[in-house]
């Protein structure tokens, strides 16, 4: 069937006031980002003599305790390759010491992990991705520690005795075995036990971490489970952050409504659940209208606000999720449609490392394989198009700061459109979720006084016609000049 709509760019109720600067705003770099999300232990192995005692060939299967020797070296050797992609920030998962392959269960947290390198291999990544134009955000695991770590060490060592005995809640003594724990940790699990956040010598350790990575370089904290630490904690945190460097990016992850720490004395944003779980009902799985899938964003905007919602982290996928293209059952065309939404839509677009390359897997450890290579396993296709999508939000402002106002919510036709615009700019972003092809009349009276529009997606530079057809599972982003 054939649907015939008007397209309007009138602002409305839906329309978003222009964003504004001042303290608790995030900084102003976020709105032009966008992430690649790198599992170090997954990603390439730069340097086979730190590898860990039984590391597998690479590209095997992934279980949660194997390793194959991802490291820092490695990200190194693939910087040129990761630039290529158009990408201007990363986002490291921990690279502090610790015995595990995912390193959440830290022994140190001013060492880089052995076998990822040291110090001098991080200051040399950080100073190369700046040299390309890429910043880099650290994961901080500030909950809870790994067993290992000197200070539950001492106090499993010294029991009532410890000088750390306050680092920790130990219900009795002598402290219980991993396996059977009488103290406090991260969901009952023994290897993590919780740091009292409260306790003054916990925090300025803690703050000497932070101010420690800052001073090497860092741009950003990307903060694990910081709902599980006291708000207060985290307000004196962002003071030391903001106090090392201002245009630091603070990141907590949050799967649900995030407000309660996006009052400006907290975070600068979340890593945005919320985006992903309408992308997944209406792109991947189809099981969401049109109309639901922009009640949904809708919802999101106005409990975050404006400016809040150019810095939140808009993730299709991450270390802890099934893969994006795992959920569309493998139909690339409903990933690639769900990829032109993120990197058109406002806030920081992220890319899970491999992603880009058709990788697919289930939920911890499937996610976690390491990085495909080998150019006759990877997707050409699809690697093509990231390139383009990210190119297409980097070569157009508008893309990343213009206002966000839905334009056609179509249940029937399964077609949403929507604008963003600033001063100098317009552009109608068209998706069509349906299997067929849409065609779209275009009456230039419904639009601002714009000039050389023109079709930028696909085809960059076409005239726009009459008439627009967005094909089955496609899309369609014009611009014009005001």
């Amino acid at each position: 069937m054939t649907l015939f709509a008007s397209l309007a760019f009138a602002a409305g109720a839906h329309a978003q006031t222009a964003p504004a600067g001042g303290p608790g705003v995030a900084p102003s770099w976020v709105r032009d980002a966008v992430f690649y999300q790198i599992f170090p232990e997954r990603f390439c192995n730069g340097d086979t003599s730190n590898d860990p005692r039984g590391t597998e060939p690479w590209g095997g299967t992934p279980t949660p305790g194997n390793f194959f020797g991802g490291d820092l070296r490695g990200i190194i050797l693939r910087l040129d390759y990761i630039a290529s992609l158009g990408v201007n920030a990363l986002y490291l998962n921990p690279v502090f010491a610790s015995p595990s392959n995912h390193k959440y269960n830290t022994t140190d947290y001013l060492r880089i992990d052995p076998a990822f390198g040291d110090e001098k291999t991080f200051r040399e990544l950080v100073d190369s991705c700046h040299a390309r134009g890429i910043r880099v955000m650290l994961d901080g695991v500030f909950n809870h520690t790994g067993v290992d770590f000197f200070a539950f060490a001492d106090l499993r060592k010294n029991g009532a005795r410890s000088k750390y005995r306050a680092w920790y809640n130990v219900r009795s003594f002598p402290v219980g075995p991993v396996s059977a724990p009488n103290y406090e940790c991260w969901w009952g699990i023994g290897t993590l036990p919780k740091l009292m956040t409260g306790n003054a010598e916990v925090r300025r350790y803690l703050f000497d971490v932070t101010r420690h990575w800052l001073e090497a370089g860092i741009d950003g904290w990307r903060l694990d489970v910081p709902n599980e630490i006291p708000h207060e904690f985290w307000k004196e945190w962002r003071r030391v952050v903001k106090s090392v460097n201002p245009d630091a990016y603070i990141l907590g992850e949050i799967w649900d409504n995030g407000a309660p720490w996006l009052g400006g004395d907290e975070f600068d944003a979340v890593m945005n659940y919320r985006f992903r779980t309408p992308c997944i009902d209406f792109f991947a799985a189809g099981r969401s209208a049109v109309s639901g899938f922009d009640s949904s964003l809708a919802r999101v905007r106005t409990d975050y606000g404006n400016a809040l919602t150019f810095s939140q982290f808009n993730l299709l996928g991450s270390h802890d999720t099934e893969r994006f293209l795992t959920l569309c059952a493998g139909n690339t065309a409903l990933w690639k449609l769900a990829v032109l939404f993120q990197m058109t839509y406002p806030g920081a677009p992220s890319l899970y490392y491999g992603d880009e390359v058709g990788m697919t897997g289930g939920k911890d450890p499937g996610c976690r394989a390491p990085m495909v290579w080998d150019p006759a396993r990877q997707d050409a296709d699809l690697l093509a198009f990231t390139r383009g999508a990210i190119a297409l939000r980097q070569g157009h402002a508008v893309l990343r700061r213009g206002e966000f106002a839905p334009a056609i919510v179509d249940d029937a036709a399964r077609l949403y459109g929507y604008v963003r615009e600033d001063a100098a700019h317009a552009a109608l972003i068209l998706l069509n979720r349906s299997g067929m092809p849409v065609s779209v009349a275009r009456t230039r009276a419904h639009l601002p006084a714009l000039r050389n529009l023109r079709v930028i997606w696909p085809a960059e530079g076409a005239t726009a016609g009459d008439t627009l057809i967005v094909p089955p599972v496609s899309g369609v982003v014009l611009e014009g000049e005001k």
